[in-house]
């Protein structure tokens, strides 16, 4: 497989089977900015042709897995209808081509996990966190729905209770809570992580690959039933971004400030 065309993903294979493959901004924490979201949008069917491959390893350069989406992508997707048209059909992809790629994805967990780069981890097939890593759906600190990836996969990896917790108040979790509620898979201490990721690899790299890929599509019928909910948690996500809300968050994100968001006014609200 020729991966020369991507910038913002690295590739290798340290074992036979197995592809890690790495979010690679360290320097802006691997903060999603419009070539990196395009690129996670399209990476997995690609892996699904590599013939290299039989599970993948995604995980972050340095310390972060990915710190959600910059401040430029996040600014040119207010009241952007181009830039939100495609957002949506990217988003789709990154939940969907993950769910229908035949190999297992693992996701480790090495650091902060925000937005698209949050998606990735937890839509993975197994996810494993370094005990000290931190994420968060941060959606409504910003002012737009929960869309993305949490209406489809927090209630069905907790519970509804739980998720809308975290999802309403946008709470940090670290990796032992993430364990506790069943939000990931496995926690380990930061510096075991990769070669647990690579060890679970290598132990479904040497399995029987048609009765893996069966049983991977098998369990995953049941996030392709809320795929309803999925597709109306995006588009309202996306409709937020038309709003004065959104706004209003980003500014207070930029400026580091509490958010006063137009829609807490009765005026607004009449």
């Amino acid at each position: 497989m020729d991966w020369s065309s991507y910038t913002r993903l690295t590739f290798e294979y340290p074992s036979e089977g197995v592809l890690l493959l790495k979010i690679n901004r360290p320097h802006r924490k691997n903060a999603m900015d419009a070539i990196l979201h395009a690129e996670l949008s399209k990476v997995w069917r690609d892996i699904a042709a590599d013939e290299m491959c039989r599970v993948v390893i995604v995980t972050g350069e340095g310390e972060a897995f990915s710190a959600g989406g910059d401040f430029e992508m996040v600014e040119d997707t207010l009241g952007n209808y181009d830039t939100v048209h495609r957002l949506f059909a990217e988003a789709s992809e990154i939940v969907y081509d993950i769910v229908n790629c035949p190999k297992p994805v693992i996701s480790a967990i090495n650091g902060v996990a925000v937005g698209a780069g949050l998606a990735v981890a937890l839509m993975a097939d197994i996810s494993i966190i370094a005990e000290d890593a931190r994420f968060t759906d941060g959606h409504i600190r910003l002012g737009v729905a929960a869309g993305d990836h949490a209406a489809i996969i927090w209630p069905l990896l907790t519970s509804l209770a739980k998720a809308k917790y975290y999802l309403l108040t946008c709470d940090f979790i670290d990796g032992r809570e993430a364990e506790r509620i069943g939000l990931v898979s496995k926690c380990v201490p930061a510096a075991d992580l990769q070669a647990e990721a690579l060890r679970i690899a290598e132990k479904l790299a040497r399995g029987p690959a048609h009765a893996i890929t069966a049983t991977k599509r098998s369990l995953n019928l049941w996030v392709k039933q809320a795929a309803p909910m999925f597709e109306s948690a995006l588009a309202l996500e996306m409709l937020g971004f038309f709003g004065p809300d959104a706004r209003e968050g980003f500014n207070a994100m930029q400026e580091k400030r509490r958010p006063v968001f137009p829609s807490n006014s009765p005026a607004f609200q009449r």
